[in-house]
């Protein structure tokens, strides 16, 4: 496997890029090492999960400054730079799951701290539940659990309660139903300033948005991948997340459309050790428009 250097972020954070083989199709991840040595010394990582909606360039803004464990950035198959040769038809939650924790060990890492945001959140917490000894922690940012579950497989039903998430599937079922042209099609329009007033409702803020995050927003888009995760979610058993053992911090922004606050009091019922956190003037992207406060929130997690 080839392995390069490249420069992420606006910093100097250098990260080594690897590709390794799973079930659903290779998968590329980003390593920053960390400032406590290399990763055999304590065999765990900080690993970061994006959304449906993402790639690992999602957390670009939470690479500084290094941090003492290695963090690893996961293109999960079928998105960012893992799309070649990815077996979308066989995604599951399950398989993802296999994959990261594959990846991981092919890796040489014995533990880990899992971050994942919306989607990533909630592979995350299974992961957890499945990993349980090898999982020191999880952080959900805006993790997509009950509400958008129930939305997937009962869209009529939950019309009123997730219009932006049935639109959004509806138009990226739409797009994948046209193949590559479709995704061709989600990419040109994200390069357009048609983006903006499209994705307003996932920020608080929306003018304060670069456009270049919005351009690359958009560029993420991977209607299979997304259309696939939604079924995906619609049929999962949240009763395995009894099993979790570790510490969970569960984060939304307090105008989250995919994120409401009733899937953070349920999250509450099921996991016994979980730390929940609303963020002020923030929407589904704390990572990006709360960068710091999410910061600050990793660091006294994982690092007391």
């Amino acid at each position: 496997m080839g392995v390069q250097q490249e420069t992420a972020g606006t910093g100097a954070a250098m990260l080594r890029r690897r590709i390794l083989p799973t079930e659903l199709g290779p998968c590329t991840v980003h390593i920053q090492e960390g400032t406590g040595g290399p990763h055999a010394v304590s065999g765990t990582a900080d690993v970061y999960l994006h959304g449906a909606a993402g790639s690992w360039t999602s957390f670009r803004e939470l690479l500084h400054p290094a941090a003492a464990h290695d963090r690893v950035l996961i293109d999960l198959p079928g998105w960012g730079e893992s799309t070649q040769g990815a077996r979308v038809a066989h995604l599951s939650i399950e398989a993802m799951a296999r994959a990261v924790a594959g990846t991981l060990t092919s890796l040489g890492y014995r533990r880990w701290n899992l971050v994942g945001h919306s989607m990533g959140g909630f592979l995350a917490l299974h992961i957890a539940a499945a990993w349980p000894g090898r999982t020191a922690s999880v952080t959900a940012i805006s993790a997509t659990t009950f509400g958008v579950s129930e939305a997937a497989g009962k869209p009529l039903r939950s019309l009123f309660r997730f219009p932006t998430f049935l639109g959004m599937l509806l138009a990226m079922r739409a797009a994948a139903a046209l193949g590559p042209s479709g995704s061709a099609l989600v990419r040109a329009i994200g390069s357009t300033a048609v983006m903006r007033p499209l994705l307003s409702p996932f920020f608080a803020e929306p003018a304060s948005i670069s456009a270049g995050v919005l351009r690359g927003l958009g560029e993420d888009a991977r209607p299979a991948g997304f259309s696939a995760a939604a079924r995906a979610a619609a049929h999962y058993d949240f009763g395995q997340w009894r099993g979790i053992l570790c510490p969970v911090l569960a984060i939304r922004g307090d105008t989250d459309v995919f994120t409401p606050p009733s899937d953070l009091l349920r999250l509450a019922e099921v996991i016994r050790r979980v730390q929940v956190v609303t963020l002020p003037r923030c929407g589904h992207f704390a990572n990006i428009e709360r960068p710091e406060h999410v910061q600050r929130l990793l660091e006294d997690l994982l690092y007391p």
